[in-house]
């Protein structure tokens, strides 16, 4: 592994506005403000997950809360906060609604392609204080499943036309990061991002999320008949270049926070349940059901290993922090190796929560599957993100490295 040690003060300071270090006082004042939304949402997240309705409500909340400028640098009106507080915020949300964790998550990612696209800081500015100003939620639409988006050149821009689904937060929120290909030019055959505001003429917002879980991430699909797209929207054409592909492994290490909060969320509220049941199994020794030793036996093993999973997070978390704070100085040899960490996590994170959602019905009894408690979701929701895209394949990724010292091919998954 790469040691970044007396490496940040080198990097040219014109790449990045991000820096290492989130402190105590930072991540403990986010935390609480994170915890206060959660508190928030735990309310009726049941409920609201079963009418599955447009959460714009919620999205109002994040806004309300600062969480969304959370990472926007304080001189163009943003929180100044650090990737570490922004993912133990997505982290802390996860544990009540893991659909608006995903909203806020996806955020980040999508909103830090202002960093990741434009390499000088004064093309910057302008995005952040807008972003900032307007507290903005920004939405995604860069499916890279389906069949591309075409984008014609003109002589103002493009014209854009095409569909595509799986858009998280297209419908709530106020831009819509998108990604399509041009299709003739100098530059044809590249994929160029590039950011729409919600309403742009020939956008329609198909609400058409209605999955087994995270029902509430606003994941609609999106169509756009020839659309204007001017220069001013424009980020940049996605490239390979280190630093500007950090994008990827930042939102897989967005979803390891995510799958983490989800089993925090879910043992919380099993041992809400254990707790409360009044009598034991009656051929237990036991007076409770929380003192039967195969009830404690099987909870123990799910803290402990949720416990596995938050330290190697919090690792994780510090370590991509360092790396982004080195600006140019990434190489592809330390991009590759923080994309390994990540996907060690999102292995580990993906399987413990899933194990974890479903065992923990073990231990709760027959009586904990009744509707009123709503238990069922952090099961749908971890069975239904974690399959973003395959496990097998991160197991790949990490044994090719382990085994053969190989790096997979960059691409949004990789």
């Amino acid at each position: 592994m790469t040691n970044l040690a007396g490496t940040a003060a080198s990097a040219p300071a014109t790449r990045t506005h991000w820096t290492r270090g989130a402190h105590g006082a930072q991540l403990a004042h986010w935390s609480a403000i994170a915890s206060q939304v959660a508190e928030t949402l735990a309310q009726d997240a049941v409920e609201r997950d079963r009418a599955n309705e447009i959460p714009y409500r919620e999205a109002r909340l994040l806004k309300a809360s600062g969480l969304v400028t959370l990472l926007i640098p304080e001189e163009f009106g943003g929180g100044g906060g650090h990737w570490a507080t922004a993912l133990a915020a997505v982290r802390i949300l996860a544990r009540a609604d893991a659909s608006i964790a995903q909203l806020l998550a996806y955020h980040y990612i999508n909103e830090a392609n202002i960093i990741f696209s434009l390499p000088d800081p004064s093309d910057r500015e302008r995005w952040f204080r807008a972003s900032a100003q307007g507290q903005w939620i920004w939405g995604d639409s860069v499916n890279p499943t389906d069949p591309d988006l075409t984008l014609v050149p003109t002589e103002t821009g493009y014209v854009l036309n095409g569909r595509k689904r799986y858009s998280t937060g297209s419908a709530v929120g106020d831009v819509l990061l998108v990604n399509a290909r041009i299709s003739a030019g100098p530059d044809e055959g590249g994929i160029l991002a590039f950011v729409l505001e919600n309403g742009r003429e020939g956008v329609t917002y198909i609400d058409d999320w209605d999955f087994l879980g995270q029902r509430l991430s606003s994941s609609n699909t999106v169509t756009y008949s020839d659309v204007a797209v001017s220069r001013d929207d424009v980020l940049g054409l996605l490239s390979e270049e280190p630093y500007s592909s950090l994008v990827t492994p930042g939102i897989q290490l967005a979803f390891g926070n995510l799958y983490l909060g989800i089993a925090e969320g879910a043992l919380a509220k099993g041992r809400e349940l254990i707790n409360a049941r009044p009598n034991a199994w009656f051929l237990s020794s036991a007076e409770k059901y929380r003192h039967d030793p195969f009830v404690q036996r099987l909870v123990g093993e799910l803290k402990a290993q949720t416990a596995g999973v938050a330290a190697l997070a919090e690792k994780v978390n510090r370590r991509f922090e360092d790396v982004l704070a080195l600006g140019d100085a990434v190489t592809a040899q330390l991009r590759g190796e923080l994309a390994i960490e990540i996907a060690e996590l999102k292995v580990i994170s993906s399987e413990v929560t899933t194990r974890l959602a479903h065992q923990i019905f073990e231990a709760t009894g027959t009586s904990s599957t009744a509707s009123k408690h709503g238990f069922d979701l952090y099961w749908r929701n971890i069975r239904t993100h974690s399959l973003h895209d395959p496990v097998d394949y991160k197991k790949l990724e990490v044994g090719a490295h382990f085994l053969n010292g190989e790096f997979q091919p960059i691409s949004l998954y990789t």
